[in-house]
């Protein structure tokens, strides 16, 4: 599994969106002024994955007024991802990475076959990477369960002590 550092330049990939299309980091990057916020999840079947998403979208308007856009990525298929975004009423992207080549590149953890409980079937795990304007990674957050990971405050929070403290 790869391992990135604070301050390596993030992986630039180019994905589909739920609703058809593709998505591309870089050209989001050069289009849109500003940081991004990469949130990797379960899938549409995951409660706390949908519950997490929910109250990114509730303050949506936040982090954007702070230059923050977010990008939601999965292993789940185009259409559960199209419906989960649908039902939740979400703005920002939503990717799907089927192959889990973009999980590999970012050394998110992925529940396969090989895991010791069952979870589901197999799946990549929630992470979180806050990359700057230039696309190096300021911040970084993988877990290997459900549970655990970093609330919409305390994203905020996160977003407000880096651009505070930045050299």
């Amino acid at each position: 599994m790869k391992t990135l550092q604070l301050g390596d330049k993030a992986p630039l990939f180019e994905l589909p969106l739920a609703e058809e299309g593709t998505y591309s980091l870089e050209k989001d990057m050069v289009e849109r002024e500003g940081w991004r916020f990469l949130v990797f999840f379960r899938g549409a079947w995951c409660p706390a994955c949908n519950q997490d998403l929910k109250e990114i979208e509730e303050s949506i308007s936040y982090f954007e007024g702070k230059g923050v856009h977010f990008t939601a990525l999965s292993t789940d298929t185009q259409e559960g991802s199209l419906e989960m975004k649908q039902k939740r009423g979400l703005s920002f992207p939503i990717l799907t990475d089927v192959s889990k080549d973009l999980l590999d590149q970012y050394g998110v953890f992925y529940h396969g076959e090989d895991a010791p409980y069952e979870d589901h079937g197999t799946h990549g795990e929630a992470a979180y990477f806050l990359l700057d304007e230039n696309g190096k990674i300021m911040y970084q957050q993988k877990q290997t369960s459900p549970y655990g990971r970093p609330t919409e405050k305390e994203l905020r929070k996160i977003v407000q002590y880096i651009k505070k403290n930045l050299k």
